[in-house]
């Protein structure tokens, strides 16, 4: 195969992923280029390699999610060659086991001390505590939040139209957080579709909502993710109405916050059980 051919068939994955994939820009990009690294690093075309090869390339990583990234990218590359014809065999490897490692979360009254510290007589703290409630609220990613504009929320809806894999989501938002919301709106007086504005009435970059969150929280935006979905999960709902509100594909993803369920389960035996 010539090294045009090789270029049209990443271009036929590419296409592939994002199409029938829907997988976003970035996950592409990252798949392309472990593809890339695993071409030039073998010296070999990518359909003429074989799991030794590949084995051999994997073995230079020692950090085992890592690994496990740059071996979704090339079994995906190769379940797509498979399933194209390109290949007459399916090479899969199967990951690495990781250790688990529990979602780190803050419980609502961490959260509300945080906001306390907020001086709300300011532009800018209406639109941070806003901001970190509405994060607490909705279970947004950071990036997902930010895409947000003032016609995505309606009558305490808040349709989320940027989600990762392109996905759409409706998703219901707290009274409190609305509130919140509103008073910062009717403060905020720039004409922008978007909501979170810094004080040029430019679109908030990530960088600034990391700031904010770590200034009155000390964690990241994601922790608020992981807060909203542990504080539904202590409260007993249900793990599939959990994952379709954070607009996780796949249910095992929302499984990392079973063990606060478990946890929640084994406090409330300690506290109310008579053989405790």
């Amino acid at each position: 195969m010539s090294k045009n051919a090789k270029s049209d068939l990443l271009v036929a994955f590419e296409e592939y992923l994002s199409v029938t994939k829907a997988l976003d820009t970035l996950t592409i990009s990252s798949y392309l280029s472990d593809l890339t690294q695993l071409e030039e690093t073998s010296g070999k075309r990518l359909t003429a390699l074989d799991t030794s090869d590949i084995l051999q390339f994997l073995s230079s990583f020692e950090n085992k999610r890592t690994l496990n990234r740059k071996l979704s990218s090339i079994n995906a590359f190769f379940a797509f060659c498979h399933l194209k014809d390109f290949t007459h065999e399916r090479i899969k490897i199967p990951m690495a086991r990781v250790p688990k490692t529990l979602p780190k979360y803050l419980s609502p009254e961490e959260i509300m001390q945080g906001l306390s510290l907020i001086d709300r007589s300011t532009l800018t703290g209406l639109r941070d505590y806003a901001l970190i409630l509405f994060l607490y609220a909705s279970g947004c990613r950071i990036s997902e939040a930010l895409s947000i504009q003032r016609s995505d929320i309606l009558e305490g809806w808040l349709k989320i139209r940027f989600a990762k894999g392109e996905k759409e989501r409706i998703v219901p938002l707290a009274p409190v957080a609305t509130e919140a919301l509103d008073a910062y709106l009717a403060k905020q007086g720039y004409l922008s579709s978007y909501i979170w504005l810094n004080y040029r009435g430019e679109p908030l970059s990530r960088i600034s909502a990391y700031k904010i969150v770590k200034k009155y929280l000390g964690v990241s935006p994601h922790v608020l993710r992981h807060s909203f979905a542990s504080s539904l999960i202590i409260g007993g709902a249900d793990l599939r109405v959990v994952q379709e509100l954070l607009g996780h594909s796949s249910l095992e993803t929302t499984q990392i916050y079973t063990h606060i369920q478990k946890q929640n389960l084994k406090e409330t035996m300690q506290q109310f059980h008579p053989l405790r």
